[in-house]
């Protein structure tokens, strides 16, 4: 039936031409533009969480929140169990977003500021893409030279930037951001996957579900090892973290990738480390290091150049 449809197309499709926009357009990009708001914001709620609760505790509060949210819709939406196949890749996502990248970046935030680490963390796009390359490879797509020769000049530049920063030396802080890009970069590659066969919204809940066991246990074995002084900003923080950055960020994200496609979503994803630099400065009362917007720039453009290599 789909064959003889497909052949025999209704005069109404017939007459639209294959390049007119789709009547989804306008709502699906703000419905993107408003993910990497949500996400741009994540750094400063994450600071903000860190004034009353330790780092292990608001991980795992930020989890635990974001898992029974997620776990109520998938029950509400009636959401099957996925199929077995889909669980390594589930497993992938909630290792490298749900577990590792909250903990390495909320660790780091201690020490670093949330400008510092938006500029680190700015290489993620180029990341993912090259996680997702070596992930793809046997599908025949490689990226082209200019995609690694732009690539490598962002991670080059952020590189510099992080050494000027430490004197040299790369601190603790800097490692945990590097580790969180590269688990993060898995996880994103992995689930960047899986939505060609399952809903956005669903491979980030299934994820969050799935690491509830370990984000209750963390939560359970922090609170009474380390001092809670919940104050407005800090529950405020974690409350954003759990239900935005962990979770309602992805839906529209995911939602508007749907609507308009991964390349033109993607393109908006360009702004959030310059956004995350402009929340530092407003409302954390951060002084920028003169390198900091430089560097971003800098980075921004080699992930624009690395989605033009791509397309």
């Amino acid at each position: 039936m789909r064959a003889q449809d497909s052949a025999t197309p209704s005069p109404a499709v017939a007459a639209r031409p294959a390049t007119a926009p789709a009547p989804s357009g306008a709502p699906g990009t703000v419905l993107a533009a408003l993910g990497v708001l949500s996400f741009s914001f994540s750094f400063p709620a994450t600071a903000w969480a860190l004034t009353g609760f330790g780092p292990w505790t608001a991980t795992g509060l930020r989890g635990l929140l974001a898992g029974v949210l997620a776990a109520l819709c998938l029950a509400a939406a009636r959401v099957p169990l996925p199929e077995r196949r889909h669980w390594p890749g589930l497993l992938v996502v909630s290792a490298g977003c749900v577990l590792g990248f909250p903990l390495l970046t909320t660790l780091a935030l201690r020490t670093s500021s949330t400008a510092h680490s938006a500029v680190v963390i700015g290489l993620l796009p180029p990341a993912t893409a090259a996680v997702a390359a070596v992930r793809s490879r046997r599908e025949g797509r490689r990226p082209s030279g200019l995609f690694w020769g732009a690539a490598l000049a962002g991670a080059v530049a952020v590189l510099g930037f992080t050494l000027v920063q430490s004197h040299g030396r790369p601190g603790v802080a800097d490692l945990c951001l590097f580790a969180a890009l590269l688990v993060c970069a898995a996880g994103y590659a992995e689930g960047g996957r899986i939505s060609r066969e399952l809903p956005g919204w669903q491979v980030i809940g299934w994820a969050v579900v799935a690491a509830l066991p370990v984000t209750a246990l963390t939560t359970a074995l922090a609170l009474p090892a380390e001092p809670v002084h919940p104050g407005a900003k800090a529950v405020v923080g974690l409350l954003y973290t759990a239900a935005v950055s962990q979770f309602g960020g992805f839906v529209v994200w995911y939602r508007g990738m749907a609507l308009i496609g991964v390349p033109r979503a993607s393109q908006l994803q360009l702004a959030q480390p310059l956004i995350t630099l402009v929340w530092s400065a407003l409302l954390l009362g951060e002084e920028l290091p003169a390198a900091a917007p430089v560097t971003a720039v800098v980075v921004l453009f080699s992930i624009a150049l690395t989605q033009r290599a791509r397309a």
